[in-house]
């Protein structure tokens, strides 16, 4: 596994951030036992408290469940879980959308443009 860590935003974020896609992209698949603090943290090469911080956070918001003596799960959740990728997949689009209209793209050019380089994309 690949954590491309930066020091322009605060580690755990980032470390949430990474986790949450793996689970969202089905790297790490619902209900399946999650990797130990201490396993996670030294692939990461972050301090275990800070992937304990990470970890904690993602339990709040469910993606994770903490089963006391046999470490932490994956929610079994899959509505859930397709919920939040639908999500995060929905913000990023805006994202491109907000992006392509500051290069002077109207809407129908937007549409357009995304319908005409779709197959190249795919292929790169």
């Amino acid at each position: 596994m690949l954590w491309e860590l930066t020091n322009d935003r605060p580690l755990y974020i980032q470390l949430i951030e990474h986790i949450k896609l793996r689970i969202l992209s089905s790297e790490y698949e619902a209900g399946q036992p999650f990797p130990s603090v201490r396993e996670l943290a030294l692939n990461a090469n972050v301090n275990p408290n800070t992937m304990q911080r990470a970890l904690v956070e993602l339990e709040r918001e469910g993606l994770l469940i903490n089963e006391r003596t046999n470490g932490r799960k994956i929610t079994s959740d899959t509505s859930m879980i397709q919920a939040m990728r639908e999500e995060l997949a929905n913000a990023k689009l805006c994202q491109f959308k907000t992006e392509l209209g500051r290069l002077g793209f109207n809407c129908e050019e937007q549409l357009a443009f995304v319908t005409s380089q779709w197959d190249f994309c795919s292929t790169n």
